[in-house]
């Protein structure tokens, strides 16, 4: 008989992330339910590239915000669907919807059910504001006990994790990426001469949402301390630090050398093209848009914090730096620019390191767990 999973996630969660697998499980034999709540107006989306794997799509009325009223309507919905529907496994991600799914799934465990909750980065990390400690740690901590099996993606969480009273913990690379569409295009846009730089210009990259977690205003400090024309930071990405961030370079007379580009469907021709690629994040859990840089073959100056530091190797891979260390990351870049041994030589161990995060290896630790559980 097929074993039937019901996943709990949000729309967006779905999309980015956990499609294949969904897949993956569908082609091994698992009849395959999903519950999403819709925070991103994806749900058709997800129910049109689903048909072929999933038998259910339920929606539900959770928010991602802890403190949204409309997340006890969700929950209902969440028992719902349990009361209604008999599962082997029920696998849950995301902080608010790991809670309502694991609340609901009481009396299913009860009946034999194994409950496994995926943390793609906990909200408490080394570092992280007290109110996130006060509000997250003690919710998760109280809640572990109600999975059968916690699997994180980073080492940080792991050992946090351990901690908890929870059955069994595991790790595992994340949950994959999609290498088939990290292959440059043939026709590629010259990115240099979209923008009219010289052959010989240093482009630094970064790809992501415009906001303060991302921290970008580290880069345009380090360029201003730098005084170096031909570095150009080429930014793909939208949010609502882009004003902020373009004054700013005004502010610092780097403006000529920075680029906006938005959000652009030409990411991995870019990577192509770029020198090296920046993250200077304050909080990240595995940082997808840094791993798939790694396949493309570019060295890395990030924030030396949870996730980063996992895939990183400090003067191999790239340079680790402390997420407001200006001077570190100005020192950084300026090493990857003039030592050109060393980007070939970091460009080759990061295509090496990031082979056990790349989908299909992930795709089978992800169904190798499940299996462990039924």
């Amino acid at each position: 008989m097929k074993k039937r999973v019901l996943i709990t996630s949000t729309d967006l969660m779905m999309v980015q992330f956990l499609l294949p697998h969904l897949q993956s499980l569908a082609d091994n034999g698992y009849t395959v339910d999903i519950a999403c709540s819709d925070v991103g107006g994806r749900i058709e989306e997800i129910r049109e590239k689903t048909k072929a794997s999933v038998r259910n799509l339920f929606v539900v009325g959770l928010q991602r915000s802890p403190l949204s009223p409309q997340n006890l309507k969700g929950y209902r919905q969440l028992k719902a669907v349990l009361a209604q529907h008999n599962y082997e496994i029920i696998w849950t991600n995301e902080p608010v919807m790991g809670v309502a799914t694991r609340m609901a799934a009481k009396p299913a465990r009860k009946n034999g059910t194994k409950v496994l909750y995926m943390c793609h980065g906990f909200h408490f990390f080394t570092g992280a504001p007290k109110l996130n400690w006060l509000i997250y740690y003690p919710v998760e901590k109280l809640m572990a006990s109600k999975a059968d099996c916690i699997c994180t993606i980073n080492t940080e969480d792991f050992r946090r994790a351990k901690s908890f009273r929870t059955e069994r913990v595991e790790y595992i690379h994340g949950i994959g990426i999609n290498t088939a569409r990290l292959t440059p295009s043939e026709d590629q846009n010259d990115i240099r001469a979209e923008l009219g730089l010289d052959k010989s210009d240093f482009i630094v990259l970064s790809v992501g949402e415009l906001n303060v977690n991302k921290n970008q205003k580290v880069i345009l400090q380090a360029l201003a301390q730098l005084q170096d024309k031909q570095i150009h930071y080429v930014l793909c990405g939208k949010g609502d630090q882009l004003e902020n961030l373009q004054s700013l370079a005004k502010e610092l007379q780097v403006e000529n050398q920075v680029h906006f580009l938005g959000y652009r469907t030409d990411v991995v021709d870019i990577c192509a093209q770029a020198d090296v690629y920046v993250m200077p994040s304050k909080r990240e859990g595995l940082p997808v848009a840094s791993l798939e840089a790694m396949y493309c073959g570019l060295p890395l100056v990030t924030s030396n914090i949870r996730g980063l530091s996992d895939i990183m190797e400090d003067g191999v891979t790239g340079y680790l730096c402390d997420p407001n260390d200006v001077a570190a990351f100005a020192a950084g870049i300026r090493k990857v620019k003039e030592d050109e041994a060393f980007r070939q030589a970091a460009a080759e161990k990061n295509r090496q390191v990031v082979v056990p995060y790349c989908i299909e290896n992930t795709k089978k630790e992800v169904l190798a767990l499940l299996e462990s559980l039924s």
